[in-house]
């Protein structure tokens, strides 16, 4: 695959010009049928999205996750935090499981998924991401191979808006790239993101889970006054790490498409990268040689 390019597994999922409305009867029939494939009332594994406010996104993402490869029983469940579109809407015409949060806040939301998760393993996503084919089993195997594993995470693209190339985004993420692999060692829950990790349910649950003192929103642009630093994805990672070690899935079948409207709401490419730089540069020093966070 192109390195600028966008995989083609991911061209069937975009349903390009079309809101969930646009969508043909024969569309829907379809994504239903697929969907009904990760149901099962006696899981290994648990899927698990928060979503707010994500009509014309969440099918494209469930879309992606119904076309994975798998021969693990899997359920796929949908938080609804407090939407005020047609969410709700789409979980019912697609006939996915869901629960309503009306506790405003993505920890709230991944809190009651895990809480309603009965699969061993459970695995997080977003509703703006797209998931590879093979991505269920990538990241449940390493926890089930190696028994000192507890949790697992993912790399990841960003999909640019329409009219974009790839090129600025790809220099964006080899930096990224660096930067997971200096943090490994000491700062390694910062690597840790909420659309492309997953672990031991039950080790999840006992550590404290999702549970954090500020719950950020969906968006959590840096810059914003809504901005939160402490995450809930890293709050799980730091409690995984109180039992065992996290896994990072580097094969590309576990790297995840997602959205760059963040990157968008914090002023685009250049700011969001001048931001960050600045950030990681002041705290190169703790992720080389400062005392492993637990």
């Amino acid at each position: 695959m192109p390195l600028f390019a966008i995989p083609s597994w991911l061209m069937p999922h975009f349903y390009s010009g079309k809101k969930f409305k646009d969508l043909s009867p024969a569309e829907i029939l379809d994504l239903k049928i697929r969907l009904s494939g990760f149901k099962d009332n006696q899981p290994d594994v648990s899927v698990v999205i928060p979503a707010w406010n994500e009509e014309n996104n969440l099918f494209r993402t469930l879309s992606s996750l119904a076309s994975n490869n798998t021969q693990r029983k899997v359920e796929i469940i949908v938080i609804n935090n407090n939407s005020t579109d047609g969410t709700q809407h789409v979980l019912d015409a697609l006939d996915v499981k869901s629960f309503f949060q009306n506790r405003q806040g993505i920890s709230h939301a991944r809190q009651l998924g895990l809480e309603n998760a009965a699969g061993k393993y459970h695995l997080c996503a977003d509703s703006d991401t797209f998931y590879p084919p093979n991505w269920i089993d990538q990241m449940v195997s390493p926890l089930q191979v190696n028994k000192g594993y507890v949790g697992v995470y993912g790399r990841y693209s960003f999909i640019p808006t329409l009219g974009q190339s790839r090129l600025l985004l790809v220099a964006y993420e080899a930096i990224t790239g660096l930067l997971i692999n200096l943090r490994r060692y000491r700062r390694e829950h910062l690597n840790v993101l909420g659309f492309n990790m997953g672990f031991i349910t039950e080790i999840g649950l006992s550590n404290g889970g999702f549970e954090v003192n500020q719950v950020r929103k969906f968006e959590n642009a840096k810059g914003t006054n809504e901005f939160v630093e402490e995450s809930e994805d890293g709050r799980m990672a730091l409690n995984l790490k109180k039992t065992g070690k996290l896994y990072l899935a580097k094969s590309t079948e576990a790297r995840v498409y997602t959205s760059s409207r963040r990157i968008d709401a914090e002023g685009g490419l250049f700011q969001a990268f001048k931001s960050r730089f600045l950030l990681h540069f002041s705290n190169l020093g703790e992720y080389i040689k400062g005392p492993e966070v637990n």
